[in-house]
């Protein structure tokens, strides 16, 4: 057997051949990383589906903690005096939704018409007082009076009553002054 057979012949056979391989090659390379720099700066860096790069969704992930959910309110202002459906629903809702504690339901005329009955001076003077198992304004002292009356109209209305809504004090005080001055005007 002849050793000519065994032989392995390279392509590249004289140096012009060599040097055009080794330019091509690096040719076809730079050329790859070109189109594949191209490819992957063209898109939007943000995954599929993703708004996680909007302004809008930059603008919620920095925005301030405290203003998820909290009011601010100046201590030394002014109170703003609730209305009875919110006070009853962040205050008395708690019991009275349920009947909880032998307190009578929000809405159920059977068990409000004795209470109806006492009058409405009587009514406010147990809320703002307590009486039995229910705390002194219901358990938040921070209401005032006429917040807790509100509330108890609000009951009371729901279950047949037809209790008038007080009028916060400055109101009333500024009632009573323009109807002393129409008085005294006659």
């Amino acid at each position: 057997m002849s050793d000519a057979h065994n032989e392995h012949e390279s392509a590249i056979k004289t140096p012009k051949q060599l040097i055009a391989a080794v330019i091509g090659f690096f040719a076809v390379t730079i050329f790859g990383i070109v189109l594949l720099v191209q490819y992957v700066t063209t898109d939007k860096l943000t995954g599929r589906g993703s708004d996680s790069q909007s302004a809008e969704s930059v603008a919620t992930r920095v925005r301030p903690v405290a203003d998820e959910g909290f009011t601010l309110k100046d201590a030394s202002g002014p109170k703003q005096l609730q209305a009875g459906e919110a006070v009853y629903t962040a205050v008395c809702a708690a019991c009275h939704g349920s009947g909880a504690a032998g307190s009578p339901k929000f809405g159920d005329a059977g068990a409000w018409g004795p209470r109806i009955a006492q009058g409405y001076d009587t009514l406010v003077k147990h809320a703002i007082d307590g009486i039995r198992a229910m705390p002194a304004k219901g358990g938040n002292p921070d209401l005032d009076d006429v917040e807790v009356a509100r509330a108890v109209v609000h009951m009371a209305n729901a279950a047949g009553a037809k209790f008038k809504e007080p009028a916060a004090p400055a109101a009333a005080a500024a009632e009573g002054a323009s109807a002393a001055s129409a008085a005294s005007a006659k």
